[in-house]
């Protein structure tokens, strides 16, 4: 399951579900024809109702018909099929265990290129009352966090409710909201540092915040942020041959014979109670992707929100406590 926080119904993959509508897994599809506690919805039920934006209509009319959904991502991909509920274990343990969860039974994939054979379906951990989150604040409250790994070889982790880890190893920022799309997590940059030096980007500029994306691979800034952080980042790694720009990533290398690649610190400064910010320094493996700079411009004004991709979460174990209003950073969790 791929973990995503800006979006909130939680889905997988059902039986059945031809290609190419669907795309092929590792894992055995899900059938829900075989388990016992699987249900469906009718149309006129408050569970379909809720389902907002999400509906998709039915199938076989609105009094005896079964409730349909439908997401649509940022870019292009699209999930849908009949919403349903089975039991969801977690953990083996009571306290894991998660009746009546409801999620989409997918039978039909936009774009199912988008995703890899590893992935059976997303895990919503959006505000939205649809999502896993919400449906188990009542026993792990309105807290989660995950740790993405530097490579495939190394294991991240994902942890549902407060970690054992103490407060105080967590590097804090508030947590904001969108008004227009209110159930993403935002944050609010300060500023950046490369190699240790403050880059000139007035704090204006990131004034619209960035949203929190487990699911999208590198960050977008604000035009004059990304200018910044390029020529800087640029500056640092003369040294190296530059290579071809790969789709919207433009600061490339090769590093063909190259044995040792020293990359500059990179850091990136959120807002804060302390009059420094919050500085998280990025992991190595945070800061190039297929050699690339993994960062990009918005595409939008410096008045656009930003967006903090999972390549630079690497490493970090990422805490979201949604009912204290705060993300925490945590380096080298993984």
């Amino acid at each position: 399951m791929v973990i995503d926080t800006a979006s909130d119904v939680p889905w997988v993959q059902c039986a059945p579900c031809p290609q190419p509508q669907c795309h092929p897994q590792t894992d055995v599809l899900y059938d829900p024809r075989n388990s016992v506690t699987s249900a469906t919805f009718p149309c006129t039920s408050p569970t379909c109702r809720q389902l907002g934006p999400y509906a998709n209509g039915c199938t076989g009319g609105p009094n005896s018909g079964q409730c349909q959904y439908r997401v649509q991502y940022r870019d292009g991909s699209a999930s849908s099929g009949t919403y349903i509920s089975d039991v969801l274990t977690l953990t083996p343990t009571p306290a894991g265990v998660v009746n009546n969860f409801r999620f989409g039974c997918s039978h039909a994939l936009q774009r199912p290129g988008v995703f890899s054979n590893t992935t059976a379906g997303i895990m919503a951990l959006g505000r939205g009352v649809q999502s896993l989150l919400s449906q188990t604040k009542g026993t792990h409250g309105n807290v989660f966090s995950y740790c993405v790994p530097p490579t495939e070889s190394h294991r991240g982790f994902f942890v549902l409710g407060v970690p054992r880890v103490a407060a105080s190893r967590y590097i804090l920022t508030p947590m904001l909201r969108s008004k227009l799309s209110p159930s993403l997590y935002l944050v609010r940059l300060q500023a950046i540092t490369v190699a240790g030096q403050r880059l000139a980007v007035p704090p204006t500029v990131f004034a619209a915040g960035a949203v929190m994306d487990s699911r999208t691979v590198i960050t977008r800034l604000q035009p004059t942020a990304y200018s910044a952080l390029r020529a800087a980042f640029r500056a640092q790694m003369g040294g190296y041959r530059v290579a071809a720009p790969k789709g919207q990533l433009d600061t490339c290398y090769d590093f063909t014979s190259v044995r040792t690649v020293r990359l500059p610190k990179v850091a990136l400064v959120f807002d804060s109670q302390s009059n420094g910010g919050a500085a998280v320094e990025l992991d190595p493996s945070g800061i190039l992707f297929n050699s690339c700079l993994a960062f990009a411009s918005t595409g939008g004004g410096d008045g656009s929100t930003g967006i903090i991709g999972n390549v630079q979460q690497r490493t970090i174990e990422v805490l979201y406590n949604v009912g204290g209003s705060a993300v925490g950073f945590r380096g080298g969790a993984c």
